[in-house]
């Protein structure tokens, strides 16, 4: 059996569709991807599959548990590093991973036994005993992945897990990541960093608006779109868009800001072709890039835009904050 199963899940604030009847499924062993921008439905998703939120309709189970009618077994069977941080600054690394370990009934040797062992695995064994308020906060996320870990969970969600990080950090973050999954633990990840996603899992879902607009490996999301991405940065943008639609170079060009962008099978040959038609044109190029496409490219050509450009919808922030009630 899958560790997780969806079936048209849906959920509703006050008349507003945060996740719209979606459905999909992770296999045990997996890391899964939901890619989307803040507001997309991406931590509401997650709060239902881990019993946060009861869902308006639809169904779910995790490890083979019903999240609406078997919630205790779910919880049991989950680990979770939430998008807000949860750790008690006020206490040391041990006594943090020391009361959720007595939350889980975990007895006295296991508790010391596995607090070890995570400290371990996200080199923090040698500051168990310092104060969390003075750790970094690479060094908090890290010690709530320890946290999602103590219980030896079946499934793991990672909710924006390197979310305000630099990207120095973030990289550290993603080796943790790596040793998790070579050990076969199941894993969700949210983010709304697609060189993140593409890097790190085995298939990803971009969502977007409380809908699921595509599911695959990356790597095959991104044979989707083939050949090349051609970026211009030009003066007059919409008139260069204009130009390449009527010269035939592509049917339906991109503009985002300054920049006009479009995908293409020959990148190589039609490049010197377009510099010469926008001279003729009297369209002054500013730069030009050629490249092999991205998650990002993928995500536009589903949404039509950038992932970055998007605004919340609201309800991400808002349901970020009863995260600390779990």
């Amino acid at each position: 059996m899958d560790a997780v199963i969806v079936d048209k899940l849906e959920k509703k604030f006050n008349g507003f569709t945060a996740v719209d009847k979606i459905s999909f499924s992770m296999k045990r062993g997996e890391l899964f991807g939901l890619l989307g921008p803040n507001g997309a439905g991406k931590s509401t998703t997650i709060y239902m599959l881990t019993t946060l939120l009861k869902p308006t309709s639809g169904s779910a189970t995790v490890n083979g548990f019903d999240i609406r009618t078997d919630s205790e077994a779910v919880r049991k069977s989950i680990g979770i590093v939430f998008q807000d941080p949860t750790v008690d600054i006020r206490l040391t690394a041990y006594d943090n991973l020391d009361i959720h370990g007595r939350l889980y009934g975990m007895s006295g040797q296991k508790r010391k036994e596995r607090i070890k062992e995570v400290l371990d695995l996200v080199e923090l064994g040698e500051w168990k005993d310092k104060m969390v308020r003075t750790f970094s906060g690479g060094m908090r996320r890290r010690l709530e992945i320890a946290r999602g870990l103590l219980h030896t969970p079946e499934v793991l969600f990672l909710d924006e897990p390197t979310l305000g990080l630099d990207p120095q950090t973030r990289r550290h973050i993603w080796q943790y990541i790596e040793k998790l999954r070579k050990g076969g633990i199941a894993m969700m990840l949210t983010t709304h960093y697609l060189e993140e996603a593409d890097y790190l899992c085995d298939r990803v879902a971009i969502i977007d608006r409380g809908r699921i607009k595509a599911l695959d490996t990356p790597r095959s999301l991104k044979g989707i779109i083939g050949g090349n991405i051609i970026r211009i940065e030009a003066r007059e943008p919409q008139k260069l868009a204009e130009m390449l639609k009527k010269s035939g170079f592509c049917k339906a060009p991109k503009v985002d800001g300054a920049v006009v962008s479009f995908d293409v099978k020959e990148g190589g040959k039609l490049v010197p072709k377009i510099m010469e038609a926008a001279s003729k044109a009297g369209i002054e190029i500013e730069n030009i890039e050629m490249r092999l496409p991205s998650l990002e490219d993928v995500f536009i050509h589903y949404t039509g835009t950038s992932i970055r450009a998007e605004k919340s919808a609201g309800g991400g922030m808002m349901m970020g904050r009863r995260a600390h009630g779990f």
